[in-house]
């Protein structure tokens, strides 16, 4: 794995959306895009499933592991593994917080079901 450059790292900071699409079973075909609220935290990137890890999304990157993004018009092929737990997740909460005031979604993204389901996505 590799990292992420800081252009990249300001642009998925500075875009509300990240889009992702996990491999399909095959391995080779790329799923559905799915929009996703991704936070920088600590250099790294991360997404939670806002519906918990019965979201297909979540399932499909957790099981596949690897696929692509899409931020800004710009395409990244990127490795998904899950991630979270103790002060990782306050540091999420936190960004959810900073990045999207006021917005209603961020308290269901903070849930236990979201935080369940928090990915990091690496590029690949």
């Amino acid at each position: 794995m590799t990292s992420w450059s800081p252009a990249d790292l300001r642009t998925i900071t500075e875009n509300t959306d990240l889009f992702v699409a996990s491999f399909r079973a095959d391995g080779t075909t790329y799923g559905t895009p799915t929009q996703t609220w991704a936070l920088v935290v600590d250099g790294d990137v991360y997404v939670r499933a806002a519906n918990g890890q019965s979201s297909s999304w979540h399932q499909a990157a957790v099981s596949q592991r690897a696929g692509r993004v899409r931020v800004a018009g710009d395409f990244h092929d990127v490795v998904f593994e899950p991630a979270g737990g103790g002060d990782l997740d306050a540091a999420i909460d936190a960004a959810y917080e900073a990045k999207y005031p006021g917005s209603d979604a961020v308290p269901i993204m903070q849930g236990d079901g979201p935080k369940a389901a928090t990915v990091r996505i690496s590029p690949r």
